[in-house]
C-alpha cells in the first residue's frame, strides 16, 4: 500500500510542465463528448491492473468474456470453472467519472465429481479520475465498488481499487494498482480483508496488437489464508478504434492460486 501511494505521489510532481488538454468539463450523460474529441480507447482488460482512465461522458462501453475458464489440481483433485461471457457495462457521467456494472453471468464448475451451475453476482463500481484522463505522462483513479448478491445467497461485499498508469521509454507502457477488499469469511460468520497488489507493463508489437506481462499478488488477513501470486500475459488486436479483441493466460505460481486461466474477449465502444 505504502509503495503504491509513493509511486501516485511521484507521479503527480510530473505534471508540473504537461501540455494542457482541452477542457471537456462541460460534457456530461445528457451532453455527450463529440466523437471528434473522445480519447482513444481504454480497458480494464485484459489484464488484471484496471485502467485509471474513464469512458467519455455519455457513452458506453461494453467489455466481456467470450469464455473464461478456471484449471486448477490441489492434493491430486482436479476442479475446474467455466464462465460464460461475464460482462463490463460501462456509462461515462461525466468526463471524469463512469458507472460500471459487471455481471459474472452463468458459470459451471465442477470439483470433486460434483458438478454446479448458476448465476453470477452483480459488482457496481464508480471509477473517479484524479488526473491525467486527457492528457500527460500519468494518469490515477479510485474506484469504490460494492457486490450485490442475486438470488438471495452471498453476503454484500466490497472495496476500494487505486490504479495507476505510468508512460515509460521506448514506448512501454506500466501500470500498477493496489486494492482492498472486504469480503465474507468462508464460513460465513464474518468477514475479512484482503489486498491485492499488480504491476503490469506493455508495448505495442505493431500498429493493431499490443501485448502485456503482469504480476499479481493477493494477500488476504482471513486466518491460515495463503497468499496468492500469478503471472498473466496476452495479447490485444485493435479491429477498429471502438472495437478491441483480446486474449491471454494467467499463470498460478503459488500453491493457492489456480494453475491456468485462459480467456478470449472482445471490447466495444458506442
Amino acid at each position: 500500500m505504502r509503495a503504491s501511494l509513493a509511486l501516485i505521489a511521484l507521479a503527480s510532481t510530473a505534471l508540473a510542465g504537461a501540455p494542457v488538454a482541452a477542457d471537456k468539463s462541460g460534457y456530461d450523460l445528457f451532453h455527450p463528448t463529440p466523437r471528434a474529441q473522445m480519447r482513444e480507447l481504454s480497458t480494464d482488460r485484459p489484464d488484471q491492473t484496471e485502467s485509471p482512465y474513464t469512458v467519455d461522458a455519455g457513452h458506453w462501453q461494453v467489455e466481456l468474456d467470450f469464455l473464461n475458464v478456471t484449471l486448477e489440481r490441489n492434493h491430486r483433485e482436479r476442479s475446474e470453472a467455466w464462465n460464460f461471457a461475464p460482462i463490463n457495462l460501462k456509462l461515462g457521467l461525466t468526463n471524469r467519472v463512469d458507472l460500471q456494472m459487471l455481471f459474472d453471468s452463468y458459470t459451471r464448475e465442477r470439483k470433486g465429481g460434483i458438478t454446479t451451475r448458476g448465476w453470477g453476482d452483480l459488482t457496481m463500481r464508480l471509477k473517479v479520475n484524479l488526473w491525467g484522463n486527457d492528457g500527460g505522462s500519468t494518469a490515477a483513479a479510485v474506484m469504490p465498488f460494492v457486490k450485490v448478491p442475486l438470488h438471495g445467497q452471498g453476503e454484500y461485499e466490497g472495496g476500494i481499487i487505486l490504479p495507476l498508469a505510468v508512460e515509460l521509454p521506448g514506448g512501454w507502457g506500466m501500470g500498477v494498482m493496489t486494492e482492498v477488499d472486504w469480503l465474507a469469511d468462508a464460513d460465513g460468520r464474518g468477514h475479512h480483508s484482503e489486498w491485492l497488489n499488480s504491476i503490469t507493463f506493455s508495448h505495442d508489437i505493431t500498429e493493431r496488437i499490443g501485448g502485456y506481462v503482469e504480476f499479481v499478488a493477493v494477500v488476504s488477513t482471513e486466518r491460515s489464508a495463503p497468499w496468492v501470486g500469478q503471472i498473466d500475459c496476452g495479447l490485444t488486436f485493435a479491429v477498429t478504434d471502438n472495437v478491441q479483441l483480446d486474449a491471454g493466460c494467467n499463470f498460478g505460481i503459488t500453491r493457492a492460486a489456480p494453475d491456468l486461466q485462459p480467456f478470449l474477449g472482445i471490447s466495444l465502444r458506442f
